[in-house]
């Protein structure tokens, strides 16, 4: 299950969202030669990935940056990248450009750190732009509630597109990041769920001076947690039927 488009259009370009993306496709594309190479591939890592004990040994520091442009594969980039391209357009149009691009990179450091403080002797690197990405879906959590986001549900051979609002589709994603992490095991690595869900945390905690100074609850109250604007709309799409004679 995961989403595929939001009906909250944009009423700028997101400039700094199209260049994150293509920052980040940039940095996968000059990796690209050394995920068939584990030695080369580990090497990059040691260097520019968030390692915890090297952290703690006082040095590294500017991984926390460099960790979230770098992915682990091909996957791994496409769902951060469709992720961004769904929720970061709407919050940029409400923050600014430069606001925006300051609130996902302290939402990515952030991350980052929750990380970090979880295990800090831990020697298993961590990358990818899904920290950030979560404070972002968080600011969006907090801004429009209501608004719709269509789901892709896949079921083994059945599949259908289902519109939900947001706080549905996002606050289950942020309680699996949860509960994922109370199921994980320290020092073993997988999915970084502890820094999706600090990101997340952050973003909505960087988001609600935005949101008090749009009024608050007042503002739901106006919007009634939707965009602010007229949402789109889009045309079902239908699977052909081959009917038995």
């Amino acid at each position: 299950m995961f989403p595929i488009r939001d009906h909250n259009p944009s009423r700028r370009p997101a400039l700094v969202t199209y260049v994150l993306i293509a920052v980040n496709l940039a940095v996968f594309l000059a990796m690209l030669p050394s995920y068939g190479d584990e030695r080369a591939l580990l090497a990059i890592y040691s260097d520019w990935a968030l390692l915890p004990a090297r952290i703690s040994s006082g040095s590294g520091y500017v991984t926390f940056f460099t960790s979230m442009f770098m992915h682990g594969g091909l996957m791994h980039i496409a769902g951060n990248m469709l992720f961004l391209w769904i929720f970061g357009d709407n919050l940029e149009d409400e923050m600014g450009h430069l606001r925006y691009l300051g609130f996902y990179l302290l939402c990515g450091l952030a991350a980052g750190m929750a990380q970090y403080l979880a295990d800090p002797g831990s020697r298993v690197p961590m990358v990818g732009a899904s920290g950030a990405i979560a404070g972002v879906m968080g600011g969006y959590l907090l801004l429009f509630p209501k608004a719709r986001v269509d789901v892709l549900f896949i079921f083994i051979i059945f599949f259908k597109v289902f519109p939900l609002p947001a706080w549905v589709m996002l606050g289950l994603w942020f309680a699996l990041q949860v509960v994922a992490e109370l199921g994980s095991t320290a020092g073993t690595g997988g999915v970084a769920h502890l820094a999706h869900v600090g990101g997340f945390v952050a973003g909505v905690v960087l988001a609600l001076p935005l949101w008090l100074r749009l009024g608050g609850t007042a503002y739901w109250q106006r919007t009634h947690g939707r965009p602010v604007h007229t949402a789109a709309r889009y045309a079902r799409s239908s699977v052909p039927v081959v009917r038995r004679r």
